[in-house]
């Protein structure tokens, strides 16, 4: 399969299984905020990799990096506007922080191991797929930095990748800064797709 052709009953179905997930990782961000998150329908695109470090702007983000090894490896990518991850910190800390510190990285880690685990168990479970996360890191930077250390330097993205990405809300529809990324890597499409009947 050329991996930038998928069809749209590809997209479509891949969008179905990523619902699934997100669904799951917005129950438990929810949990752990202690207020209603939901979750915009997920976007599942074809796009180049160009193209997606381009879109990052010029404002600072604190990212979440979780590798996914397995039966569909790739990378989850948590992103949080710089103040609300802060916010997030002093909820679960009861300590403001002016810059993030080891105890803030270590709430961001939390976060995105509850969040990256949800995600994958659910899509694991649907498709019978086994799958392991590595422990997360955190950076805070331009998001265009961010992917370009992440999954550049990693050597195993193609030129086109599937980009799955979620927007949280709070009860009131507004987006609360939060941004789900899961990149798989080349070969891991075909994986997913099969297990669900859809070639």
């Amino acid at each position: 399969m050329e991996e930038n052709k998928l069809s749209d009953m590809q997209l479509d179905a891949l969008q179905e299984v990523s619902n699934i997930g997100a669904g799951n990782a917005a129950t438990s961000l929810s949990i752990l905020l202690g207020k209603k998150i939901d979750m915009a329908v997920p976007s599942v695109n074809m796009i180049e990799f160009a193209t997606l470090i381009n879109s990052g702007g010029e404002e600072e983000v604190a990212g979440i990096v979780v590798r996914v090894l397995g039966d569909f490896s790739g990378s989850i990518l948590i992103i949080f506007e710089k103040d609300i991850a802060k916010n997030i910190i002093e909820m679960l800390t009861g300590t403001r922080e002016e810059e993030f510190s080891e105890l803030g990285d270590s709430v961001l880690c939390e976060i995105g191991n509850i969040l990256s685990g949800s995600y994958m168990n659910a899509i694991a479970q649907f498709t019978g797929l086994r799958v392991v996360a590595s422990v997360p890191a955190v950076a805070v930077d331009m998001l265009s930095a961010i992917l370009a250390t992440t999954f550049v330097e990693s050597g195993q993205y193609d030129e086109y990748i599937l980009d799955i990405e979620t927007v949280f809300l709070d009860e009131n529809n507004g987006n609360v800064g939060a941004h789900f990324y899961y990149i798989p890597v080349p070969g891991s499409i075909e994986k997913i797709l099969k297990t669900i009947g859809v070639n």
